[in-house]
């Protein structure tokens, strides 16, 4: 029982890890290291919950997870179960596997699903999509909406309507390329995977489904200071402004957009010049990674 609580501890921790999270704004100021919180913290839920209902299956084994596992493995090959470990006991267990296969299965779902998206649209632009000689490394979409995005992948695209073009001067245009490259080169994409699973697992936790939505935020804080380091805060802070007053923009399923979220917060974080807060992450960091090393213990013991 005792590993069943240690579990149920690590679940509770992760809620109010998050809550903390999702609260704070210095997150703002360290995307990177903030993303890298939730994932661990992501990592410790879906963990955390596969392993409690398997520890309370396993409870008449006394010793962690990953030895009970292995132990009550060996008694069905040998055909016999302890004392006090009943059908109830490996149904619970099954409800923990079933757990995990279900975060499996909507992972790989949210693979599939999105690398089909890729490729018909990628497909969609060796039609419809020219390149611009005063524009290098990027396709130009004859759209009258404003659209810039990352189409990522093994070959990663970015995208500019021609809406965008005659809405941003060239200072502008190279900060929003900047930005796009930046989801390309650090592959944001496989970064907010784990959490889209994650939502489409457990459905039913509001704070699950918030902190998809935080992590996607952070992605583009991260991908503006990549941006910012080589073009300066004003052409890109230009750039959210004239895309928040655009209004009407695209972004195809699969990929990663310029004006998706929040660009009116963006703008302010991209003005206010505040040092990361090494030491408040540096502590994040470590209670985050600490919280994901518990879980894994238990089912490596």
């Amino acid at each position: 029982m005792a590993y069943a609580v240690h579990f149920a501890g690590a679940v509770l921790a992760c809620w109010l890890t998050a809550q903390v999270l999702a609260a704070s704004t210095w997150t703002w100021r360290a995307p990177r290291v903030a993303i890298v919180c939730w994932q661990a913290v992501g990592l410790a839920l879906g963990l955390s919950a596969m392993g409690l209902p398997m520890a309370l299956g396993l409870t008449g084994y006394d010793r962690p997870t990953g030895g009970a596992l292995l132990a009550l493995a060996d008694d069905l090959g040998h055909g016999t179960l302890p004392a006090g470990v009943t059908a109830v006991h490996l149904a619970l267990v099954g409800v923990g596997f079933g757990i995990g296969a279900v975060l499996l299965a909507t992972t790989v779902r949210s693979v599939h699903s999105t690398v089909r998206a890729q490729r018909r649209h990628r497909d969609l632009l060796t039609l419809v999509a020219r390149r611009d000689p005063t524009i290098p490394g990027a396709l130009v979409l004859d759209h009258p909406r404003a659209a810039a995005y990352c189409l990522p992948g093994v070959r990663p695209r970015v995208v500019v309507s021609a809406g965008t073009l005659s809405l941003l001067d060239r200072a502008e245009l190279a900060a929003v390329l900047a930005h796009e490259r930046a989801h390309a080169q650090e592959r944001h994409d496989l970064v907010l995977l784990p959490f889209t699973a994650l939502r489409r697992a457990l459905p039913w936790f509001r704070w699950v489904r918030a902190a998809h939505e935080r992590v996607a935020l952070l992605v583009e804080m991260r991908a503006d200071d990549k941006a910012r380091a080589l073009h300066a805060e004003a052409p890109l802070a230009g750039a959210l402004r004239r895309f928040a007053a655009a209004g009407d923009r695209i972004t195809p399923a699969g990929a990663l957009g310029m004006g998706d979220r929040d660009l009116d917060v963006r703008v302010q974080r991209l003005l206010v010049a505040d040092r990361p807060p090494r030491l408040l992450g540096a502590a994040a960091l470590a209670l985050t990674t600490t919280l994901a090393a518990l879980p894994i213990s238990l089912f490596l013991s």
